[in-house]
């Protein structure tokens, strides 16, 4: 949203929270009288009065708040006089001026469904079609309902073609709206009220579409006042909504959360497929009614399985996500140091029969490192560092970020072949590295613990604690690798000492 598109703050106090309160009230007081006062000359008045508050607001919310998109306002404004003229004509010629008086009644839902999907495209969720899947699954549920209780008794009740058609034609619009208003309310948040203010009204004509469908149905019968009831509260709701501040932000990207979303629209989904049940079992279907009724069940078993696969997949996908996370270092994709003591003791029954070194490597310098450069350079070393010591072990051993600048590698080796190792592995720090701040020469030092043929309960700490022993001798008498066991036994030689400056001329660079 572009500065000039923000709602101005001046302009959001030009409204006191208490007029909500005053249009909603008188919105309610004059719904109250149409209900009391059974006339149509009462019913007539009201509904101009409030559709007309209605235009009214969305017009002075329009001009005060300033939305970035204020087309889906106006085919709101225009939805509403299609709905009170085809209101209008449905009363006052009772029918006489069929289907003129359906054609401006279909033609406000296509303004709702206009305005619905300009709002809630910013809000698709790319690459995530749970929302979406739940969503269609409520409006099939809706739609098999309608069916059972609704559509089918209004084909078998009315005489003519046309009518039949246009009369079940609400239900199926009125599953449509239900699934519009599921899926925004799955991607709302509670701070837009305007938006909440507006579900209120779509179910509101929700309601009231359900009480004409069952009195076309021939299941009951209400008047004509209790019928337009719903209708006159969906206008005022709709007024108030556009009045509200966050009436601009409808239709602008916005962050969701569709992990809970899903699970209210999943709760939702199940109770209609129950719902949806019960007037099937035990009830004598007519052939075109066992094959609407079969074929939506079809479908919605289908998205029940295919919802219930994805949940499996992503829930699999995140477990793994979560195990890999606690098992690696996320700087260098390295094992951690809890999944090295896990390897330790699982490669130690794999290892058994063979001996094993643990090699301990230590950046010589790396404070220095750090302090100069800052710490993004420090860990482009890192990262470096450990692709360098991956590309020399064998595929088979065991590479650990333990902490800090300290790698520990674990292999199944020989004393002379661990030597072999440790001299390649320093052999990779002979070049320098090319990092962002320029090319900077690192050295390591290397501690190296081994063991011989054993069984699987060796102590890992102790381990550890041996090559760590024996890198810090390394590194004091720069002897750039030592044995746990030479340190114990002997004093360094001075051919030892030297090794590091040989390296440096004769190793290739890694």
């Amino acid at each position: 949203m572009t500065p000039s598109e923000q709602p101005q703050p001046g302009c959001r106090r030009g409204i006191g929270s208490g007029w909500y309160a005053v249009f909603l009230g008188g919105g309610a007081a004059a719904i109250a009288v149409h209900l009391t006062l059974d006339s149509q000359v009462v019913a007539f008045a009201t509904m101009a009065v409030i559709v007309g508050e209605t235009l009214a607001m969305i017009a002075v919310g329009v001009h005060i708040h300033r939305p970035a998109h204020p087309l889906p306002w106006y085919l709101l404004s225009g939805s509403a006089v299609l709905f009170a003229t085809g209101t209008t004509l449905r009363d006052i010629g009772d029918h006489a001026l069929h289907p003129l008086d359906d054609a401006f009644t279909l033609l406000g839902y296509l303004g709702v469904g206009l305005a619905a999907l300009i709002w809630f495209w910013p809000r698709h969720v790319h690459g995530n079609y749970d929302l979406l899947l739940d969503s269609a699954l409520i409006g099939l549920g809706a739609l098999l309902a309608s069916w059972t209780f609704l559509i089918s008794p209004i084909l078998q009740s009315t005489e003519t073609g046309l009518d039949a058609v246009v009369a079940a034609t609400y239900p199926v619009l009125d599953a449509l709206l239900l699934t519009l208003v599921a899926h925004s309310m799955a991607t709302s948040t509670r701070a837009e009220t305007s938006l909440w203010l507006l579900h209120a009204g779509l179910i509101a004509v929700l309601l009231g579409d359900l009480g004409y469908s069952l009195e076309t149905a021939g299941a009951t019968a209400f008047g004509r006042e209790v019928l337009l009831a719903p209708l006159l509260a969906a206008y005022a709701t709709v007024g108030v909504a556009a009045l509200h501040p966050t009436m601009a932000a409808l239709g602008m990207p916005r962050r969701i959360h569709p992990h809970h979303s899903r699970q209210r629209a999943s709760l939702i989904a199940i109770a209609l497929i129950v719902a949806s049940l019960v007037p099937v079992v035990g009830s004598g279907l007519r052939p075109l009614d066992r094959v609407v009724v079969s074929s939506l069940f079809a479908l919605l078993l289908i998205g029940m399985l295919v919802r219930s696969e994805r949940a499996i997949v992503r829930s699999a996908r995140s477990e793994r996500r979560a195990q890999y996370q606690a098992d690696h270092d996320m700087l260098t994709g390295l094992l951690n140091r809890a999944a090295l003591l896990r390897a330790l003791r699982q490669r130690g029954e794999q290892w058994a029969e063979r001996p094993i070194c643990l090699l301990f490597i230590d950046l010589d310098g790396f404070k220095r490192v750090n302090d100069s450069y800052g710490h993004a350079v420090g860990d482009e070393l890192i990262a470096t560092a450990a692709s360098r010591i991956r590309r020399v072990v064998r595929q088979e051993d065991v590479v650990t970020r333990y902490g800090g600048d300290e790698f520990v590698v674990l292999a199944p080796l020989a004393r002379p072949e661990a030597a072999v190792l440790a001299e390649r592995l320093l052999g990779a720090f002979v070049r320098p590295f090319g990092l962002s701040a320029g090319e900077i020469p690192i050295t390591a030092s290397v501690g190296v613990a081994c063991v011989g043929p054993r069984s699987s309960d060796t102590d890992a700490h102790r381990l550890l604690r041996d090559a760590d022993a024996a890198m810090y001798h390394a590194k004091q008498y720069s002897l750039g690798y030592a044995f746990h066991d030479d340190v114990r036994r002997e004093s360094p030689g001075a051919e030892r000492r030297i090794w590091r400056a040989a390296a440096r001329s004769a190793s290739p660079a890694v």
